[in-house]
């Protein structure tokens, strides 16, 4: 079995895993299990004001987007809730309520 890492916001050493998110039952903290691996690996994402993002933050949409393939667009000033940061030329995987699972580019957004 596998040793999991401390909670990194109040040390507990009771984190379980839930999926692709580990989670921790005293402070009821969510975080990614590659959230770890980003931050070896040195990669840092930025949105359009220059602050960097993290999974779990909460952005804003700073243009209006088309939807490929579809009518709908995702309108400026748009709150995305728990983002998470992924590898490739889109590196925001999020859910927006009333569209769905949506991949953004940071640079389309800032953090709130």
């Amino acid at each position: 079995m596998s040793e999991l890492p401390p909670c990194p916001k109040c040390q507990s050493i009771y984190t379980y895993e839930d999926g692709a998110l580990l989670i921790c039952p005293e402070c009821a903290h969510e975080w990614s299990a590659g959230a770890e691996a980003q931050a070896d690996t040195g990669k840092i994402i930025k949105d359009s004001n220059g602050n960097t993002l993290n999974d779990g933050d909460t952005v804003t949409v700073i243009k209006d987007l088309k939807i490929k393939g579809s009518s709908s667009v995702v309108k400026v000033g748009t709150r995305v809730k728990n983002i998470r940061l992924v590898d490739g030329d889109h590196d925001i995987d999020c859910k927006i309520d009333g569209i769905g699972a949506m991949k953004l580019k940071s640079g389309f957004v800032k953090k709130v």
